[in-house]
């Protein structure tokens, strides 16, 4: 592993791991959920405050950070960490998955991806080499080697001639890398649905050797259903010793059946998306906001939880503010979403500390049947 990194396993219950991942910057307790800082930042968040909701590492994107306002900016301004005011991990993705999602404005060869910026047009080159080069001006804990991720339902033909690509753009990832104390690189398995696809993906990138190990190309269409599917035998083909990394995922429940399939780190934008959009995530499921009947009802969103939103304002007033569209109803409502997610990892690094894993799911699921607490 890359030095002052380093992946311990604390408990185990059933697949699922409970440890810690320690980077020089600090350590990543697991399972861990990284909210998503796109653009060098979590929209409606100040940094502290995503940091007491209890994140120990965010994902910032290489896509978008080196269109604006460009990785060598962010470096000549002393890297990404200083740029943002987090002191804490970040991991980049490697902007391959943005790329790819740019229908009819790229063109993929064996080199890379040439491609015109969504924002002004400009032309871009990102390959391997150039993905390692932003992620190091960015100066990222946790770098992802650039791949390409076909979007399911694809044939098995063209998932795996894109797994192999995507292999070979792992060496030349690893290889353009090089050696960085302090920061680690972590290899993409791809292979779609087709457990021989992902057998060989996995294969190919322990033969080349990474700090840690991404589970891609899951999330993009194929349903929970699926994706469940494959993590039943994917995380298995890779190094017990390292940690496995499930991109893009996802709602609560997503969470907590990968987890129970031993992935040990994931990141989505929901939880700050729908807090945008007056969507909040509960014990007991989604409760949207902008719903009339939450007008009068003087009650907190969730009399259980501790986060500013729920402590100091009552449902009616989240109502008031999403929709007279004030800034506050992003914020609180963002910091509701976040705040939720990490309580969700704690309470399932306790359960598998504990080894009461299959009953902490079995509430989990209960508690969400019951419904939204009904209005008064």
């Amino acid at each position: 592993m890359a030095t002052g990194f380093g992946f311990t396993v604390q408990a185990t219950d059933g697949r699922a791991r409970q440890g810690i991942i320690a980077t020089p910057r600090g350590e990543i307790r697991t399972p861990a959920f990284m909210p998503v800082g796109t653009a060098a930042t979590v929209k409606a968040m100040l940094p502290e405050s995503v940091a007491a909701t209890g994140a120990d590492i965010l994902l910032g994107n290489t896509y978008h950070l080196m269109l604006r306002p460009g990785a060598e900016r962010i470096d000549r301004l002393g890297g990404l960490h200083r740029f943002m005011n987090w002191d804490r991990p970040i991991l980049t993705d490697s902007g391959g998955f943005q790329v790819m999602s740019l229908a009819g404005l790229r063109k993929l060869t064996e080199e890379g991806v040439r491609f015109s910026s969504h924002i002004d047009g400009s032309k871009h080159m990102l390959s391997p080499e150039r993905s390692m080069e932003i992620q190091k001006l960015l100066g990222s804990d946790i770098v992802m080697c650039f791949d390409e991720c076909p979007a399911l339902p694809a044939g098995e033909a063209e998932v795996e001639k894109s797994m192999r690509l995507s292999m070979r753009w792992a060496l030349r990832s690893r290889e353009a890398f090089g050696d960085r104390p302090g920061h680690a690189l972590f290899g993409i398995m791809q292979g779609g649905v087709t457990p021989e696809l992902r057998e060989e993906s996995a294969r190919a990138l322990t033969e080349i050797g990474f700090d840690g190990y991404a589970i891609g190309g899951l999330a993009v269409g194929e349903g929970q259903a699926a994706m469940f599917g494959v993590l039943d035998y994917a995380p298995g083909f890779l190094p017990e010793d390292r940690p496995r990394y499930l991109m893009g995922v996802g709602k609560p429940d997503d969470i907590v059946g990968a987890v129970q399939r031993g992935v040990d780190m994931m990141d989505c934008v929901l939880p700050s998306r729908s807090g945008r959009t007056g969507q909040a995530w509960t014990r007991r499921g989604q409760v949207n906001l902008r719903n009339a009947r939450h007008q009068d009802d003087p009650r907190p969103l969730d009399a259980e939880c501790a986060c500013p939103a729920c402590r100091g304002y009552s449902r009616a007033y989240l109502h008031h503010v999403l929709r007279a569209q004030e800034i506050i109803a992003s914020m609180l409502l963002t910091w509701h979403n976040l705040h939720y997610y990490q309580e969700l990892m704690a309470g399932l690094r306790e359960a598998i500390g504990q080894g009461r894993l299959d009953a902490f799911v079995a509430e989990f699921h209960a508690r969400r049947g019951e419904g939204d607490i009904e209005p008064i």
